[in-house]
């Protein structure tokens, strides 16, 4: 019981998160994940695949209904997101294969680089200038291919590599956002086919798992992400959001710099 609490604590608190910044849990759930499991005795060699195996498992369930929301209020290009899904869906399977042959140590290391780069960019508000617009077919293909492998090794729905790169391309931002919640729902699915797939047979992976994919961090987070999420969808018209995200970049460096000296 008292196991199930700590997902559900997760989740209310990455909702939370998502609904007041637009950020996606991943980059909280994936080192929680990974201390939490830690501390329950799960094998070592494992424990990092789980935790990013999983977090990409409940990116399914809130991209659904973020990309429903968006859609409702006509923000997503789906255009530009179908082009983009076929290197993202590819993408996203490399990165699980990828994710699988890293030691679990090394898997910790590149998320908390990631993790810092993020934290870097969002403390000093850092946006890409439009430059260009979207590439050709080879392009787009390519562009996808880079975010999904990216983030399916680390865990997340892609919104912070996928966010810069329409922006740079000259998309609105309300359009970026919209069609990259779009994009996360292959990258998710995609991810968690590939994680389930790869670590299948593994030995010493915990009851109730499937390959990296473990079902009771997955309902409690799911679940409770999906019930806060609105929460502070209502909090960000009544709190100083600017402030909050820098506060935010503290707490992804903490998490950042406690991965790579764990």
């Amino acid at each position: 019981m008292s196991e199930l609490l700590i997902y559900l604590s997760i989740g209310a608190f990455a909702g939370v998160l998502a609904g007041l910044l637009g950020v996606g849990g991943g980059l909280v759930i994936v080192p929680v994940l990974a201390f939490v499991f830690t501390g329950l005795g799960f094998a070592g060699d494992s424990i990092m695949h789980l935790a990013v195996g999983t977090s990409l498992a409940t990116i399914v369930l809130t991209s659904i209904s973020s990309v429903r929301a968006h859609h409702r209020r006509g923000a997503v290009l789906w255009s530009v997101f179908w082009r983009l899904m076929p290197g993202i869906v590819l993408g996203a399977w490399l990165g699980a294969a990828i994710a699988h042959s890293l030691p679990s140590p090394d898997l910790r290391l590149v998320f908390g680089v990631f993790e810092l780069v993020v934290a870097t960019q969002m403390g000093f508000g850092l946006k890409p200038a439009p430059h260009r617009g979207l590439p050709a077919a080879a392009g787009m293909g390519l562009a996808g291919g880079v975010i999904g492998t990216i983030s399916a090794i680390i865990g997340v729905g892609g919104g912070t590599l996928t966010v810069p790169f329409l922006a740079w391309c000259n998309v609105a931002m309300r359009n970026a956002v919209a069609t990259s919640a779009a994009c996360g729902l292959p990258i998710a699915v995609a991810g968690t086919v590939g994680f389930v797939v790869a670590g299948w047979g593994e030995a010493g992976l915990p009851a109730w798992s499937s390959g990296y994919i473990y079902w009771p961090a997955f309902a409690g987070v799911s679940v409770a992400s999906a019930l806060f999420a609105p929460l502070g969808a209502r909090l960000a018209h009544s709190l100083p959001t600017a402030v909050l995200k820098r506060l935010f970049a503290l707490l992804l460096a903490l998490l950042g710099l406690r991965m790579l000296l764990s």
